[in-house]
């Protein structure tokens, strides 16, 4: 018999202690893009792999952290002390950047349970400082990581570490990241056993498998408030980096009553270019946006996830096969699989959908040689932009939306840090589409090198907007700018360029999409 008191304390013990290593991630890393801008998420694993609880950290982690944890589960042989570190893919990563560090909780000689956290790494190597390339293979973005014990009986095994270390820009930074990555884990561990010492394993194994239950009860009851039918609606990707096309992304969402099929069969192959995705990042996004329907306080776990089906095509750009390139896909392709869904859904619930919010992360790396340590130097950040209105108001301006859910890295930190000069960083003014309520404005971001570097830059929505819905007027198309040489150029969607000293990288994100037909 399930005790109403105790899920709500278990509910909230769990979720704390994925909050707590991520607190101790944060404030242990070496890299800004840890420390300032929360690019991480924590969560705590059964002992089937699957997911019990997650702190409220990046979505597009949402439902591949799981796909990592059970390929783990059920290629590695535990022993207490051990922890496994991955980044592939292909296995249920995302992109190469983020690596999953994972581990077991013995109790009594078994492994019960797991935790787990995934960083982004402003380095893993490839072809471009910061590891998100302009690539058409997985093999020139970087170290590729298969499941391998980077912990072994409580000892770090330095010969992989020193594999890891040799293939980056910034070996001890990475060092650094890793290490602040297995303390979280401990800190996991440690809550778990404390839990079972006071509880007894089962009890918190009975209450871990109810939680799961009570969030599939919630979303079951939610879906079938949904009425019946079949809703489509297809958007584009602007190009893939290597070629200037247009990539179509379709799906239908069937709604039959407490139960989902979100089918994406009809999407385009994938591309020779980055901004393929893997099928671990297209369930994160269709998990991400029926999460988010529910207004109630349950705990993120696989219990929410059951009555939802994602259906994709193995070869296309939903659901790529290896060895196709995938550093945007995590990051662009994600935004847009966001898109389309609301969009279908908005069909069905057009009193709780919001129209587009900006539809791209506006990824940045700076790459060079720092003057003052002589030492190289990798910076990746992601800019926030517009939200989509909606029928309650209007959209929210300058934030992170849907598959990000990072902080940004503050003026002085990133001045600190880097031989950067901020020039520039405010609100992209009259940027959100019109509308009975406006969508929100983007963000204008000026940087100016001190030193020589390279850049890339992986944005989406510079040429098709961010849609509006019932009447309202799409959002502004973001803009790529490069001051060379004080000479003004107009950058494409995605690019790569080598700058000099003084020269200057704008940035300015999209805004929302408008709400509702202005009245007049």
């Amino acid at each position: 018999m399930v005790d109403p008191v105790l899920l709500e304390v278990f509910k909230n013990k769990l979720s704390s202690i994925a909050e707590e290593m991520g607190v101790l991630l944060q404030r242990t890393s070496f890299s800004p893009n840890i420390k300032e801008r929360k690019d991480f998420s924590c969560a705590v694993f059964d002992r089937k792999g699957n997911l019990v609880a997650q702190a409220a950290h990046i979505p597009v982690h949402l439902g591949s952290m799981p796909l990592s944890v059970r390929s783990v589960v059920e290629s590695i042989k535990f022993e207490e002390g051990d922890m496994v570190a991955l980044n592939d893919p292909y296995r249920g990563g995302t992109h190469l950047p983020d690596i999953t560090v994972i581990a077991p909780v013995f109790i009594e000689g078994e492994p019960v349970f797991f935790v787990a956290n995934r960083a982004h790494h402003a380095d893993v190597g490839g072809i471009s400082s910061g590891s998100m390339p302009l690539s058409n293979s997985i093999f020139q973005e970087g170290i590729i990581i298969p499941p391998v014990k980077i912990l072994k009986k409580g000892e770090i095994d330095r010969e992989i570490l020193s594999i890891i270390k040799v293939n980056t820009r910034t070996p001890e930074e990475r060092e650094g990241d890793f290490l602040a990555q297995i303390s979280a884990n401990l800190t996991g561990i440690k809550r778990l056993k404390e839990l079972v010492g006071r509880y007894s394993l089962k009890t918190v194994s009975f209450y871990m498998d109810a939680l799961n239950k009570y969030s599939e009860k919630i979303m079951r009851n939610k879906i079938k408030q949904i009425p019946d039918g079949v809703y489509g609606f297809t958007d584009y990707m602007e190009d893939d980096g290597m070629e200037n096309k247009d990539i179509k992304i379709s799906v239908k969402v069937k709604i039959e009553n407490d139960e989902v099929v979100v089918d994406f069969s009809e999407s385009d192959r994938q591309t020779e270019g980055s901004i393929n995705a893997v099928r671990a990042i297209t369930v994160s996004a269709v998990y991400y946006v029926f999460r988010s329907l529910i207004d109630k306080d349950i705990p993120t776990n696989s219990g929410c996830f059951k009555p939802i089906k994602v259906i994709t095509k193995r070869g296309t750009v939903v659901d790529c096969s290896h060895p196709s390139a995938v550093s945007a896909g995590n990051v662009e392709t994600s935004q847009r699989i966001v898109d389309v869904v609301l969009g279908a859904l908005s069909k069905a619930l057009p009193e709780e959908i919001p129209a587009a919010s900006q539809g791209t992360m506006n990824n940045i790396t700076i790459g060079g040689i720092n003057p003052e340590t002589g030492k190289p130097f990798t910076y990746y950040e992601t800019i926030g932009g517009g939200m989509g209105a909606f029928s309650g108001g209007d959209g929210e301006s300058a934030v992170q939306s849907h598959m990000t859910n990072t902080l940004n890295t503050p003026v002085e930190a990133l001045e600190f840090e880097y031989p950067f000069l901020v020039e520039r960083y405010s609100i992209r003014k009259n940027s959100g589409g019109n509308g009975l309520f406006r969508g929100g404005d983007g963000i204008v971001r000026s940087i100016k090198l001190l030193t020589d570097a390279e850049v890339t830059v992986i944005s989406e929505r510079r040429k098709i907007p961010p849609y509006g819905l019932f009447g309202g007027e799409a959002g502004e198309v973001g803009r790529n700018i490069v001051f060379h040489r004080k000479k003004k150029i107009i950058e494409s969607p995605k690019f790569h360029r080598k700058l000099k000293k003084g020269d200057i990288i704008t940035i300015e994100t999209p805004g929302g999409g408008g709400y509702g037909k202005a009245s007049g």
